[in-house]
């Protein structure tokens, strides 16, 4: 594998090695690694969003404004 070099400031590597170590890593490279992995997740989060926002339209086209139940939840937690 062939390596690169990147410039960048050292109040931004300082960042990325605190959020490196926050996130229990020992390097800023893992930290970059595990943010790759997370590309297809976060694909996967938005087509869920997605769907949950196609069948919140559906619902509502089809049984139009439902009613708020926090109201309901709280007088049926007090009995």
């Amino acid at each position: 594998m062939m390596s690169k070099n990147l410039t960048i400031s050292d109040e931004l590597y300082a960042r990325l090695e605190s959020e490196a170590r926050g996130r229990g890593l020992n390097t800023v490279e893992e930290l970059l690694d595990n943010w790759q992995g997370l590309a297809p997740d976060v694909s996967r989060r938005k087509d869920v969003v997605q769907r949950i926002d196609n069948l919140r339209a559906r619902l509502f086209a089809r049984y139009g404004q439902m009613s708020d139940s926090v109201e309901l939840l709280r007088e049926d937690r007090a009995r």
